[in-house]
């Protein structure tokens, strides 16, 4: 009985941390994905603003 108990205590640590990973990586590509849509938009407001102005001369 005990050798049951200790084998469904390792397959619920191992779904645990495989979860944690998951959700990790996850919070991380959300992380970069945000981050590079501010550096999106920031260029591509300087690349409106240099036009503009040599829409001017």
């Amino acid at each position: 009985m005990q050798d049951a108990m200790n084998l469904l205590m390792l397959v619920c640590a191992s779904v645990a941390a495989m979860a944690f990973g998951v959700l990790a990586a996850y919070g991380i590509c959300r992380a970069a994905f945000a981050a590079l849509r501010i550096h999106a938009r920031s260029v591509a407001g300087t690349a409106i603003s240099v036009s503009a102005v040599g829409v001017q001369k």
